[in-house]
């Protein structure tokens, strides 16, 4: 039985009256501000969420999509971010990138440009069917791609390190692969696969390497110059080819925002779409959304020069201080164990004894919302400082508890499915 659908309002109501509605409705939210969610939300403290803020609503109205022709301070402000982003990961002269909306869209038209890369390398048309080789811990936003584009994927399995196997990629790849991908890191599990081994695979295969960095790639590097042993991942290595790295997660800036850079300036004209059939003239556009959001753009630059490079590097460092005490609050209570070692600051763990589905089924009595993995079968979370202080504190002390109910409990039986 369906519900029943809402009117369209008949008549205008206060923004008193809305706020207040807004409110109510949003208090039946997960209180996610006490860190009680292990993804979705990102905070790095409260005055870079400001900053982001601000500039936000500094260009509330602007549209990303005349920054050319109207908004010349978007473009210019969109231009310094990209010039940053090329600059972090050590891209080559004549790099480039786009800024987009999220991973997902980043993702889908690194894609893209690979699929015609390919087609333009062997002068295939557009009946070849196509594949992308990929890690099984790959991100869906890869299938949903694959689905548009109709490339087949391929998924090659994992060492036991929980990071993809080269060896098992290179020998899926045939004359119609148009791409292999890395993660870093992989979402499932927190690590960064072996970029410079799939670099010389795609070298050897003359095939496109993607990294999606969309987690890592903003955070990362500065772990390694805070002299934290965090694997290299970028454009230093000669088979990447593109990497797409997300704004509003750990680079703390406001929704929605992500991008994607390419070695070469001529794959973002790849990526570009094109039309100049209507009557309007012609159009193009490096993302795959027209209008865009330019308060995005501007959260994103105010947010990238307060911080900079001290601010950044003293965000890695508290950051990873945290998700070591959450490694070892969690190595400390018995029966878990974690599957892999973060190189980020995503954690997954589980038991080799106790069902870990129970564990995460108490948590969530407890007004959590665990994260679930289903190969292994383990607990997650995508950790930044909003899971801190008291909120770490009161995870790990409800996390035992929950553990040694469940050791109590004959049954261990559980509902719960692993759900992104």
């Amino acid at each position: 039985m369906t519900s029943p659908r809402s009117p369209f309002p008949a008549t205008g109501r206060s923004w008193t009256d809305l706020q207040s509605e807004i409110r109510s409705r949003s208090g039946q939210d997960l209180a996610w501000r006490d860190g009680r969610t292990p993804l979705f939300v990102f905070r790095n403290d409260q005055a870079t969420y400001e900053v982001g803020r601000d500039a936000y609503f500094e260009c509330f109205s602007e549209n990303a999509l005349g920054r050319k022709r109207a908004f010349f301070g978007i473009a210019s402000m969109e231009q310094d971010v990209l010039d940053f982003g090329l600059d972090l990961f050590n891209a080559p002269e004549g790099g480039a990138g786009a800024f987009t909306s999220g991973g997902s869209e980043s993702i889908f038209i690194a894609m893209k440009a690979a699929r015609d890369a390919h087609r333009a390398r062997v002068g295939q048309g557009a009946g070849t069917r196509l594949n992308i080789v990929v890690p099984i811990t790959v991100h869906p936003a890869f299938d949903k791609a694959a689905d548009a584009m109709d490339l087949e994927m391929r998924r090659a399995p994992l060492r036991d390190d929980y990071r993809v196997d080269p060896i098992a990629m290179a020998e899926l790849i045939d004359g119609n692969t148009a791409a292999i991908v890395g993660s870093a890191p992989c979402f499932p599990h927190g690590v960064i696969d072996p970029i410079e081994e799939l670099s010389e695979v795609a070298l050897a295969y003359g095939t496109w390497l993607h990294v999606d960095a969309c987690v890592g790639g903003w955070i990362a590097p500065f772990f390694t110059r805070n002299g934290r042993p965090t694997p290299d991942f970028d454009f230093r290595f000669p088979g990447v080819r593109s990497i797409s790295a997300d704004l509003h997660k750990f680079g703390f800036c406001p929704k929605p925002a992500s991008t994607v850079f390419y070695r070469d300036e001529a794959d973002l004209e790849r990526a570009t779409f094109k039309a100049d059939a209507w009557p309007s003239g012609s159009f193009s556009t490096a993302t795959l959304a027209g209008t865009r959001p330019g308060g995005a753009v501007a959260g994103a630059w105010a947010v990238l020069n307060y911080l900079g490079e001290e601010g950044y590097r003293d965000a890695a460092a508290r950051l990873a201080a945290m998700v070591d005490q959450y490694c070892e609050g969690i190595e400390a209570i018995e029966g878990l164990r974690l599957w892999s070692r973060p190189d980020v600051s995503i954690i997954n763990f589980g038991s080799d004894t106790l069902n870990i589905l129970a564990v995460a089924e108490r948590m969530m009595a407890r007004g959590w919302l665990p994260g679930l993995t289903r190969t292994p079968r383990g607990m997650h979370a995508m950790l930044s400082m909003l899971h801190d202080g008291q909120a770490r504190e009161d995870y790990l002390h409800d996390l035992r508890a929950c553990v040694e109910d469940v050791r109590s409990d004959p049954m261990q039986t559980s509902k719960l499915e692993a759900v992104y």
